[in-house]
């Protein structure tokens, strides 16, 4: 049976304090003088008029002290509710008297067989149960991404990157985590990292093809990737299997129309001892192909392009004696370091790129 008086707790042991008092001072019934001084704790005395309650702060609505306010009303005892919740008897009476001073009235009558919800414990009661089971649905929603039930992953990736190792990527991720939703942004190196920066991207695949390094705080090696050369199959140099680059000295070479591509060009060729003449600007790997197919250049294919490259007309081969390369890398954004999707689409991305073909 609880007892209403040690109920209070610190409460109770207040309002005692105040009983004593106002017997003292002749204010009649004290435990009545101790509401009455409770309730101009909580509604300061305004000028005359009606009094000016004060604002409930949304923030001050504790879980912890809903949780325990339903389990009293359901099973009307504290003690039961402490049981049921694992606290003492006495926890459980601070707590229900910290949310009616937080509420500034009273929830619960209390009597000699128990406590019975207050009108206004009443009306509290299925706002509190509506926010509890709110807060539960929100941490299972919180759970669901961090299993990869759901969520988003934005990725970005080079064009290249594209014809292969992402979308291999892609597909096993997929298989593992389908409620997971995708979306793919391409762009070269220069154009990804400011996004990711931005906090537009969780993750981008990068290179090194137009630059020697990559000014990124978290960049993750995924492979060193050659640049082989794609000659026309009537070329005379498309029976070797490795192609000096010198030999090459003479040829127009197709490259993208933007000077870091142009310049990217002109420093491997020009460690190979010449300038390239470069008359055919083209940026899409189909048009640069299809020039090459039709005799009209020659120009870099990256290895992780090689299959999808593959077309009559044409034939790719290593470059010799020490072929170009570039580092393909996983950019990962600050804010995605603990993302679930860009963690677990980091392992599939390392996967793949280590059983591609060098």
């Amino acid at each position: 049976m609880d007892d209403p008086g040690a109920d209070r707790g610190v409460g109770g042991a207040e309002v005692g304090g105040q009983a004593h008092e106002g017997g003292r001072e002749g204010r009649g019934d004290g435990h009545a003088w101790s509401l009455r001084r409770a309730a101009r704790r909580a509604w300061p005395d305004p000028s005359p008029g009606r009094p000016i309650l004060p604002t409930v702060r949304a923030e001050a609505l504790d879980p912890v002290l809903l949780r325990t306010f339903v389990a009293v009303a359901e099973l009307g005892s504290f003690t039961a509710a402490a049981a049921a919740g694992g606290y003492t008897q006495s926890a459980v009476s601070r707590q229900i008297a910290t949310l009616e001073d937080v509420c500034g009235v009273e929830l619960f009558a209390r009597g000699a067989r128990g406590v019975r919800p207050t009108p206004a414990g009443e009306y509290l009661l299925p706002h509190a149960r509506g926010l509890l089971d709110r807060l539960a649905g929100t941490a299972r929603a919180i759970e669901g991404l961090r299993r990869l039930d759901t969520g988003t992953l934005r990725l970005g990736a080079f064009p290249t990157a594209n014809a292969a190792l992402v979308p291999r990527a892609l597909a096993r991720f997929r298989a593992r985590h389908p409620g997971v939703e995708v979306a793919l942004r391409e762009g070269t190196t220069e154009r990804l990292l400011p996004k990711l920066e931005a906090g537009d991207l969780d993750l981008a695949v990068v290179s090194t093809h137009k630059v020697t390094s990559i000014d990124a705080a978290d960049l993750v090696p995924l492979r060193e990737d050659a640049l082989l050369v794609a000659l026309p199959t009537g070329h005379r140099l498309a029976a070797r299997r490795r192609v000096p680059l010198a030999g090459l000295a003479d040829e127009p070479w197709i490259v993208a129309d933007d000077p870091e591509a142009v310049a990217a060009l002109r420093a491997r060729c020009e460690a190979a001892g010449f300038t390239p003449a470069t008359p055919l600007r083209v940026a899409e790997w189909i048009s640069k192909l299809g020039l090459v197919a039709e005799g009209f250049g020659v120009t870099f294919v990256p290895a992780l392009a090689a299959d999808a490259a593959a077309r009559g007309g044409l034939v790719l081969r290593p470059i010799a004696p020490d072929p170009p390369r570039r580092t393909v890398y996983a950019a990962v954004a600050r804010h995605a370091r603990r993302s679930p999707p860009a963690a677990a689409f980091l392992i599939d991305l390392k996967e793949t790129a280590a059983a591609l073909r060098t």
